[in-house]
């Protein structure tokens, strides 16, 4: 283990953030941070405002705090299934549920939210929507997807009509109370409270997990190490418009220290509670401590036989008849002394903890997943095996901020400690793939802190290869982000990364490669961005995003003729059409097609003229550039060989022949040597020959020297227009290959200048001059060289952005809402885009 980066919070002579309330924090599976700290007023000293602040782990200076409106300190931060929405609750009882505002990054608001008045809340979680997907290490090897990661049968926790999964929160509270809030179709909240039991008791520490029935199991602790951990079955219903909770009790354990009476009383109180996963209610992870040390121990619920009585051993068995059985925790593992354990973070990757899984985890040295982390009060972290409890990595503490020791190497006892307290970590969160480990300490700093897929082992690089594309394909498939497996590839990967990833998605089933085919070129693109070899490359899967967005929203305002028409859609028709008429001459094209169907207003055709001038300068610019394909350094080499691409070309640029006989202001405009010159005429010649070089992916052909003759005559007869291709490199993960920490500062945009001498880095390849024109490449509009507004950004290493520094999610999901996008609403969204949205 090693840090990444570390973001400090601006020195304030008078209001500073409290390092003795405690802090939590969440992971979500989009890669966004939330955390709290609580600010004093620079007045008075006793007023606290309870903040909650999210980041981008690519901008993690560009927080955005909330002033949560919480009266007491926030105990609980819970991220949706999405990623999208965020509850917080506090010691006053009270839940809110913050959402995005016009799907920004740096803007939310609280959308809803309950309360239990004076009763503090203590666990929180959303309720389970139905959806598993399980990762089998042990065939990481296959070559169907559908065998890598499988649905496991998991009931939502509660089902509307249809058996669509029901969205809501549920929550535990100090009293021993367990509150529920649905969220109705319409809108409505609908709560209910309910006790866990008939005699109410203290509940110093409470966690959630759901059960693949469909119920939820709560486990709960009075704080003492002498008190049984108890553990309740809940069923939450809709009856008449009400909701219903019925609670059970369930098997209950006291921990094994209890048993010893030099241990019971060294470690007097139980401080951390927590299931192994959510989706597993029968492990559990319990920490007893002390100002002195903590232990662990992990248990384990188990069906045994229930012994019989002798009087019934001679009884002849009935025929199908069973032997009784019970449900009885067992302990699995438990630690030695250790320090004080000050947070855990338990890890989010559904990987099966079955004998043969682990044993194959251990032949192919494939961690992830399989620790947990402990964060201990003298600032060391030990990642343990979460069922065995050894330790696997230690990471000595965020004073150093240096390359962790391998385990054995030194004890944390011979280390010289500095005089007065030692930073430490007080909330600590694992990633999605457990690749990275996010810890907040008691001064407010965030540590980005990157966990090896070997935990410290020593592995040859085709393994290595291996277990990364395993995880990318992971994030492919289940649509989360994957930032974190970034942070472990080297430059001299990506080609290797980018072919083997490519490889394994052509074997799949073409309804699959159908659903991943955008996602797939925005994990190409993100990879070739970390090495300046392969950059040119990026830039092609920047452009090949664009051109579907722009294609799929063209092909959107198409609208056949008659009402009874077949399966096919015009714009399935249109491609089909185009595959098989291979005539140059795009006005013999035209006519094989149902005009009727691409008749739009004048207003609306106007309105897309940014869009139809991109596809315009990109096809000049490609056919310009043909002469030059064997520099592999420029950008649209990969498009010259690309088949389907440049046949989605041939389709848009008969598309807009054809507006422009209705509307001729929407026609790309060009700039030509001669006024006669039928430009799209000549371009769509020239690009169909070229397409039939390589439309067969098989068996592409070289450009006949004719056709290269003809495309060195462009320049002379049209002005080839200056691309923008690569969007501005202002995120962190380029500048992370190494093995130094980088020193941020929360609310200051970092320059990230190069690291050390050597050549340039990726980041300044393709990078624009101060003094160059900024480009909206949603709109495909030039903004000038000084903006005079904010405008939404894609920061995302997939998104081509606007070159303000304002977060908003990635290009692939702004994607999704161009596609369904009406006509009208197209022309809103691209209008808005101008707009100030935020001001950090």
């Amino acid at each position: 283990m090693d840090v990444a980066y570390v973001c400090e919070w601006e020195k304030r002579p008078k209001s500073n953030h409290c390092p003795s309330i405690p802090l939590v924090c969440a992971w979500s599976c989009r890669n966004l941070i939330a955390f709290t700290t609580d600010l004093k007023n620079e007045e008075d000293e006793k007023d606290l405002s309870h903040m909650i602040h999210i980041i981008d782990t690519e901008h993690p200076w560009d927080v955005y705090s909330i002033n949560s409106g919480h009266t007491e300190i926030i105990s609980c931060l819970e991220w949706d299934q999405s990623g999208s929405r965020l509850l917080s609750a506090d010691g006053d009882g009270q839940i809110k549920c913050w959402g995005m505002t016009e799907h920004l990054v740096n803007s939310w608001e609280c959308t809803m939210g309950s309360a239990v008045e004076g009763d503090p809340i203590v666990a929180l979680s959303w309720l389970h929507n139905g959806v598993k997907l399980a990762l089998h290490v042990e065939k990481s090897g296959s070559t169907n997807f559908g065998e890598k990661f499988s649905r496991v049968k998991f009931s939502p926790s509660l089902t509307l009509f249809g058996g669509k999964p029901m969205e809501g929160w549920l929550a535990v509270t100090v009293s021993g109370l367990v509150t529920v809030s649905l969220l109705k179709p319409s809108g409505a909240l609908l709560t209910a409270s309910e006790s866990l039991c008939r005699l109410r008791g203290r509940v110093a520490l409470a966690d959630i997990a759901f059960t693949s029935g469909g119920n939820i199991v709560v486990a709960a602790a009075d704080g003492s190490s002498s008190s049984p951990v108890q553990f309740f079955k809940v069923c939450v219903s809709v009856v008449n418009e009400k909701c219903r909770i019925d609670t059970e009790l369930l098997p209950s354990l006291f921990m094994r220290l209890t048993i010893d009476a030099v241990r019971r009383e060294k470690y007097p109180a139980v401080t951390h509670l927590k299931f192994l996963t959510r989706e597993n209610s029968e492990q559990v992870l319990l920490c007893a401590s002390s100002q002195m040390g903590s232990i662990v121990e992990c248990w384990s619920l188990r069906k045994e036989g229930l012994p019989v009585n002798n009087i019934f051993q001679h009884r002849s068995p009935v025929v199908g008849e069973k032997q009784p059985t019970i449900l009885k925790w067992r302990i699995l593992s438990a630690t030695n002394d250790l320090d004080r354990v000050s947070a855990i973070a338990l890890p989010k990757l559904p990987i099966s903890i079955s004998n043969t899984d682990l044993k194959v985890a251990s032949d192919t040295k494939f961690c992830p997943g399989l620790g947990l982390a402990l964060a201990f009060h003298d600032g060391s972290i030990q990642i343990l095996h979460r069922l065995s409890l050894h330790t696997m990595g230690v990471f000595y503490g965020p004073a150093s901020c240096g390359p962790s020791q391998r385990v054995g190497e030194e004890s944390a006892i011979k280390r010289q400690r500095g005089p007065g307290p030692a930073a430490h970590f007080k909330a600590l969160q694992f990633s999605w793939t457990s690749l990275a480990l996010v810890g907040i300490d008691n001064h407010g700093k965030l540590h980005m802190i990157r966990v090896s897929p070997s935990m410290g082992q020593m592995l040859d690089m085709n393994t290595l290869l291996r277990h990364l594309l395993f995880l990318l394909e992971y994030c492919m498939v289940t649509g989360y982000d994957w930032w974190d497996v970034l942070l472990h590839v080297q430059p001299g990967m990506v080609h290797n990364l980018v072919e083997k990833l490519h490889e394994e998605y052509m074997r799949q089933n073409q309804a699959l490669q159908q659903v991943l085919s955008t996602r797939i070129v925005a994990v190409k693109a993100s990879l070739c961005k970390l090495s300046s070899a392969t950059a040119a490359r990026a830039c092609d899967f920047h452009a090949k995003l664009l051109l579907i967005a722009i294609s799929s929203t063209l092909k959107s305002l198409l609208r056949p003729h008659l009402l009874n028409t077949p399966d096919k859609t015009p714009g399935d028709r249109l491609a089909e059409i185009c595959a098989k008429n291979t005539d140059t001459d795009i006005d013999k094209v035209m006519i094989n097609l149902k005009t009727e169907e691409f008749v739009l207003d004048a207003s609306t055709l106007q309105s897309l003229q940014q869009l139809i001038q991109w596809v315009g300068d990109f096809v000049l610019y490609l056919l310009a550039n043909l002469p030059n394909q064997g520099s592999m350094v420029r950008p649209g080499f990969g498009f010259l060989r690309d088949g389907p691409s440049l046949g989605l070309l041939r389709e848009m640029m008969v598309v807009i022949r054809i507006w422009g006989l209705l509307k001729p202001g929407c026609l790309p405009i060009y700039t030509a040597t001669s006024d006669n010159q039928d430009s799209m005429f000549l371009l769509f010649r020239l690009l169909t020959k070229l397409w039939l070089c390589v439309r067969d992916e098989g068996h592409p052909q070289e450009p006949d020297e004719p056709l290269i003759d003809e495309c060195c005559l462009l320049p002379s007869q049209l002005l080839v227009p200056t691309l923008d291709w690569l969007p501005i490199n202002d995120g962190i993960i380029c500048k992370l290959q190494g093995k130094h920490p980088l020193r941020l500062q929360f609310g200051k945009p970092h320059s990230l200048p190069g690291l050390g001498p050597g050549p340039p880095s990726q980041v300044e390849v393709f990078s624009r001059t101060p003094g160059s024109q900024r480009m909206d490449h949603l709109r495909c509009l030039h903004m000038g060289v000084c903006p005079t507004e904010d405008s939404k950004a894609c920061t995302r290493y997939e998104a081509p952005p606007i070159r303000l520094p304002i977060l908003s999610f990635s290009l692939f999901t702004a994607f999704c809402f161009l596609f369904c996008l009406s006509v009208h609403q197209l022309c809103s969204f691209c209008a808005s885009l101008g707009q100030r949205s935020s001001s950090m």
